[in-house]
């Protein structure tokens, strides 16, 4: 069970800096860690019923026979619990177990359940600390590092949240065994992310589609990892998306409102996949991005099972409402991640919406 270290690398006047740990069948280790650290006198896993289900037993097992003293809050799984109804259920869980400021929170889950749980930890006596273990592949590369947390409003993802770094964060690969191919999907398209706006090789290693990456331990590794880095590196410059980190979001700005126009039947991958043609179809508009950069982000998206068209019945004005209302706008102003080239994005505040709606239009069918 070999253990690489990240380092994030966070102000250095704070205690805010922290490791990534990845691996493949590290549980064992992460629980060691967490007993050698003594960041707590006891644990408290919040996970989803899936997750809770696959695994909740056999990691209670492992923290268990390292002597941490351990309780399981689990909620349904599902964006849809994604809530602050359901955030003042686990708090009050929380305080029904006697947790208090020397506790700890374990986030073992999905993006769903790091966001909430991180957002829980938040808040919860002003804060405690929590770690990470994501099970997914989405949330191993994107949602886990970064300290971004949160809940959903009807109006969008993520409208209520906090920036509030985790201890550690602990990537299991061996969790993603039991991953459903439409999970395996949406890491993916965060994955194709990096590659589009830092590393085109990334995008090499996407050319062999999925079967290459299930099937190709060290290559799934070195992904993971490289992708790691990526969101690390940008962090690490702007922990709290003043600037740089804003880049991240390419294909989110049209593809969160995708997602939530959807009612969520599209998942967060999917949505970000059209969003990321609709952000590079924009950029190629624009006399930005070369055709031929557009049509190769359009190509590996459908090479890795990932859709690059909308359905016909999705209505446009219902996504142009929600992104009119963007959290990341300036006034009035909603901002796009655009292309110049691939590995080379930047932020334009000035997309006409007449051709946003224009190329969602053209997007259908």
């Amino acid at each position: 069970m070999i253990m690489n270290r990240i380092k994030v690398n966070l102000d250095r006047k704070t205690s805010k800096s922290y490791d990534v740990c990845t691996g493949r069948a590290i549980m064992d280790r992460t629980a060691l860690v967490l007993a050698k650290n003594n960041w707590a006198s006891r644990y408290v896993i919040i996970t989803d019923s899936t997750v809770e289900e696959l695994h909740g037993r056999r990691v209670l097992k492992i923290f268990d026979d390292a002597n941490l003293k351990t309780d399981m809050v689990s909620f349904p799984a599902g964006e849809s619990a994604k809530t602050m109804e359901t955030g003042l259920r686990i708090a009050e869980k929380l305080l029904d177990l006697g947790v208090d400021r020397s506790s700890l929170v374990v986030a073992l889950g999905g993006g769903v359940v790091g966001d909430l749980a991180g957002f829980v930890a938040s808040i919860y006596m002003r804060g405690i600390p929590y770690v990470q273990i994501p099970t997914t592949l989405l949330a191993q590369v994107d949602s886990s590092i970064g300290g971004k947390t949160g809940v959903d409003l009807p109006a969008g993802k993520n409208f209520l949240g906090t920036f509030y770094q985790p201890k550690g964060v602990f990537i299991d690969l061996a969790f993603l065994e039991t991953l459903p191919a439409r999970e395996f999907g949406n890491g993916l398209a965060e994955i194709l992310k990096y590659g589009a706006i830092d590393d085109p090789e990334l995008l090499d290693a996407l050319e062999g589609g999925v079967d290459a990456l299930r099937t190709d331990g060290p290559l799934l590794e070195r992904v993971v990892a490289k992708s790691c880095h990526i969101k690390k590196g940008i962090v690490e410059i702007d922990e709290t998306e003043k600037g740089l980190r804003r880049v991240l979001n390419f294909g989110h700005t049209v593809g969160h409102a995708v997602e939530a126009e959807s009612g969520y039947r599209m998942s967060h991958g999917e949505s970000v996949a059209v969003g990321m043609v609709a952000a590079a179809s924009i950029s190629e508009k624009l006399k930005y991005l070369p055709a031929e950069d557009r049509g190769r982000i359009a190509s590996l998206i459908r090479a890795i099972g990932l859709p690059d068209r909308l359905p016909r019945d999705m209505d446009t004005e219902g996504i142009l409402s929600r992104i009119r209302k963007d959290k990341k706008k300036d006034g009035d102003t909603v901002n796009f991640v655009l292309l110049k080239k691939l590995g080379l994005p930047f932020m334009n505040g000035g997309v006409p919406e007449k051709l946003v709606q224009e190329v969602i239009e053209e997007m259908k069918g």
